[in-house]
């Protein structure tokens, strides 16, 4: 904080600087309290009951649609105000990203809505009135990131910060919420396995939150109650990214940026043919293994054996083909000398460290799993297959962060564009140019038609100087000796060309093939394909319930990290 410059931006500084700790400190307590009251309806708390949890949500829904209709009538009243914008901030891929889990979002309401109707003489009020609620917010929500996502606010900044970190919390407390919601069926599912597998000695107690009543449509009411969880990894992907698009736009409050031109990025699917063949072969054996393995797991002992034999082998060899890009991608990135940009970004900063604060979710996994293989006594043969799938895990995300963070800090390559718009200047005998066509006007087959309004390239003192009346005999001297450097020129700069487009297009091939691969391995623990549940070693070793509660809390980061790292790498691409 700046002190003693006299300037009134250095004067504002100290309290916008303190709102931005108020509203933190405010955040972080609503969130708290969120979060307390979700865990002691878990675990059935006396005098707490879901009806509680969810009046807290719907309360602080209402509140976010208040400041939110309040923050775009205001915008409507003074549109014709020229606003900084943050040309890093949602980008439309993120926003038709974030739109399309919304929609599946408003599936899952009407399917709660289905729900409530069917059980309505059991369940409270507050039940039915939650998912109409989150429809609304939803809707207004998605309008307000499509529209304000890259706002830089500089007007009534304290209150903006507070709504703005108000929506924050309240994104992260629906997606808890989620989270543990859809734990809990898992969890119910998972206990009901075990007895499969031979694990005969855990006690399974089911936890239960199911309504006390009979349904008046059976039909119905089974196609809702199964389709919601089915639905709920859309939900909570939807609320974690619209929680990070918050926060971006809070840490933007304020602040202080550059006018330069912001190069558009569009996706191109011309140059990834290879990459994208792979990453589909990749997505469609993954989804066959997640059929196989949700149809045949605790069917059987054998089976299910079977089942996670299947699921290790598949992710080994998908991993380690990961690997091998990401260390290809790191090799081309050494061989190159390029600067990267250190400029002050937001919505950079936070992308890299979500992508190694969630990574860690599934390295304690990983690391768990290779103790318990360690320390086990008894070593059934398939769980041998989860140490080479744990390491894998471990090094797959260390090289796939490197590549990613790596990537979106390095300056975009100009130097390629540009270069197709220089003319090539030779210059022969006396003071006569011979101007040559670009490297564009080459490629298409053109002569240049503009040479006189065309900037020249001009080594050490020579300068160009225009040919008088007498100098058609010197023309026809630099025309005739003008071929064979041009075509030296031309092959200089055609090489040099060529090796960096190779290069680009590997590494757009390897993004595209990443990105596809991070979508797959998404799908497995998304829809309940979950080695680290139905193994049973680790919970021999650490016990049922300490390994439940460290899959619980872990799972949810690395299934964000899948989601994050896909988006991330889809970034990667189009700047590539």
């Amino acid at each position: 904080m700046e002190k003693g410059t006299g300037s009134p931006a250095a004067g504002g500084s100290c309290p916008q600087k303190n709102a931005e700790i108020l509203s933190s400190q405010y955040g972080i307590n609503l969130f708290l309290a969120g979060l307390l009251l979700t865990f002691a309806w878990a675990v059935h708390a006396v005098g707490i009951s879901k009806s509680h949890l969810l009046s807290y949500l719907i309360t602080l829904m209402l509140i976010q649609l208040l400041w939110m209709l309040w923050y775009l009538c205001r915008s409507c009243t003074q549109r014709r105000l020229i606003r900084d914008k943050d040309t890093h901030a949602g980008a439309r891929w993120l926003k038709c990203g974030i739109t399309l889990f919304a929609v599946i979002t408003l599936i899952l309401d009407s399917f709660k809505i289905g729900y409530y109707i069917d059980f309505s003489n059991c369940l409270s009020p507050t039940e039915g009135i939650f998912p109409v609620t989150h429809a609304a917010h939803t809707i207004l929500q998605v309008y307000f990131l499509w529209c304000h996502a890259k706002d830089i606010i500089q007007s009534f900044k304290t209150l903006e910060r507070f709504g703005v970190i108000h929506s924050v919390f309240t994104n992260l407390l629906l997606w808890t919420n989620g989270v543990l919601t859809e734990s809990k069926h898992q969890l119910n599912e998972h206990k009901e396995r075990l007895i499969t597998l031979g694990f005969g000695n855990i006690t399974i107690v089911l936890d239960d939150h199911a309504p006390q009543c009979n349904c008046t449509t059976t039909t119905l009411c089974s196609i809702f109650s199964q389709g919601i969880y089915y639905l709920y990894p859309f939900n909570i992907e939807y609320h974690i990214l619209a929680s990070t698009m918050l926060y971006v736009l809070w840490k933007n409050i304020g602040r202080k940026v550059e006018h330069h031109q912001q190069h558009k990025t569009p996706f191109k699917f011309h140059g990834i043919t290879v990459g994208m063949i792979f990453g589909l072969i990749v997505l469609t054996s993954t989804i066959a293994v997640v059929v196989v393995y949700l149809i045949q797991i605790g069917r059987s002992k054998i089976k299910s054996e079977l089942a996670l034999t299947m699921f290790y082998l598949h992710a080994i060899f998908v991993l380690a083909l990961m690997c091998t890009a990401g260390v290809v991608a790191l090799l081309i990135y050494r061989l190159e000398d390029r600067s990267l940009d250190n400029s002050k970004n937001p919505a950079r900063k936070l992308d890299a460290e979500l992508l190694v604060g969630t990574a860690a979710g599934s390295w304690l996994l990983s690391w768990g799993s290779i103790l318990a293989i360690i320390c086990a006594q008894a070593h059934p043969k398939y769980t041998w297959f989860n140490l080479p799938y744990s390491v894998l895990v471990i090094i797959e995300k260390y090289i796939q962060n490197l590549f990613i963070i790596e990537s979106i800090h390095r300056e975009q390559e100009k130097a390629n564009d540009d270069i197709k718009t220089l003319r090539i200047v030779t210059i022969s005998r006396g003071s006569t140019l011979s101007l040559t066509p670009s490297y564009k006007e080459i490629y298409n087959g053109r002569a240049a038609r503009d040479i006189g309004e065309l900037p020249c390239l001009v080594s050490s003192s020579i300068c160009a100087r225009e040919s008088d009346g007498g100098g058609g005999a010197n023309e026809e001297t630099s025309q005739g000796n003008s071929p064979v450097m041009r075509s030296a020129s031309e092959f200089s700069f055609y090489s040099r060309s060529s090796v960096a487009d190779n290069k680009r297009r590997i590494l757009k091939n390897i993004a595209a093939f990443l990105f596809l691969c991070n979508l797959s391995l998404w799908i497995p623990p998304a829809f309940g394909c979950r080695p680290e549940y139905d193994n049973g070693l680790e919970e021999i070793v650490f016990g049922f319930e300490p390994w439940i509660i460290v899959v619980n809390l872990a799972m949810p980061f690395s299934i964000f990290y899948r989601m994050h790292s896909a988006a991330s790498l889809f970034e990667v691409n189009c700047k590539t």
